[in-house]
């Protein structure tokens, strides 16, 4: 596998192959900078920009709007042209007042979908890890990088305790308020961020659990009443009765 870490510059045949660029035109890419999403499952800022959205021809030009604070992720105005945007990310195109989604897709892996300015305020969130910080209180660690602070009253009775690892926190952004909690547990709907099924959803049929994450086995129901089976590390619970946002 082609290296992709410890430079500054990244060659387009060493991309993900699901970023949509011409690997025979083009010798040389951009190289997303440090952030809330890995390489492997990230876009830089200017190739969305350029390639996905069509608001720029050339690399140059794409720099230069990115530059001018016409886009923003989550909230956020963001002016670094390598920026990673990733999974469940939310793009606002300022000039046009347009919103956009990331999700998973069957075909191209990762896909766009424009959504309602209502939505967008809304970003779920699968929860990574959790642990206890100072004080007692409980601090969850967020897919893309975020931590949100959970305080506890009594650290003796934590009842404020009732976000579990993998279950999804729905915030708002930029604010990063709760405003809902979808654990991971059997008969919620959930959608596949990775792997051969990646895009599919469903509701949660079963659960076998491993020795480790990618050990654990899942087994959804398709919309289609297809049983599709994936490793735990791939499942993203998105709903209960139905997706909370759109896909």
């Amino acid at each position: 596998m082609a290296r992709m870490g410890g430079k500054k510059h990244l060659r387009t045949f060493a991309a993900p192959s699901f970023w949509p660029i011409p690997v025979k035109e083009r010798h040389w890419t951009v190289k997303p900078s440090p952030g809330p999403h890995p390489i492997s499952r990230a876009i830089p800022l200017l190739i969305l920009v350029r390639d996905v959205l069509g608001y720029a021809m050339t690399a140059r030009e794409a720099r230069k709007v990115i530059s001018q604070g016409k886009f923003a992720v989550d909230g956020v105005v963001r002016k670094n042209y390598k920026f990673p945007v990733g999974l469940m990310d939310v793009i606002h195109v300022i000039p046009e007042d347009r919103y956009f989604r990331i999700v998973p897709d069957p075909v191209k892996f990762y896909k766009l979908v424009e959504i309602s300015k209502e939505e967008a305020r809304i970003k779920p969130l699968r929860i990574e890890n959790k642990t206890t910080v100072k004080g007692g209180h409980i601090q969850l660690n967020l897919i893309d990088g975020r931590n949100v602070l959970i305080r506890v009253a009594d650290p003796r009775n934590p009842v404020e305790d009732k976000y579990k690892t993998l279950g999804t926190l729905v915030i708002t952004v930029p604010e990063q308020e709760i405003v809902d909690y979808l654990p991971f547990e059997k008969g919620m709907y959930a959608v596949i961020c990775g792997g051969k099924n990646v895009g599919r959803k469903g509701v949660i049929e079963e659960i076998k659990r491993g020795m480790r994450r990618y050990r654990s086995i899942i087994t959804l129901r398709g919309d289609d009443g297809s049983l599709i089976q994936t490793s735990l590390d791939y499942v993203f619970v998105i709903g209960k009765d139905k997706p909370v946002i759109t896909l």
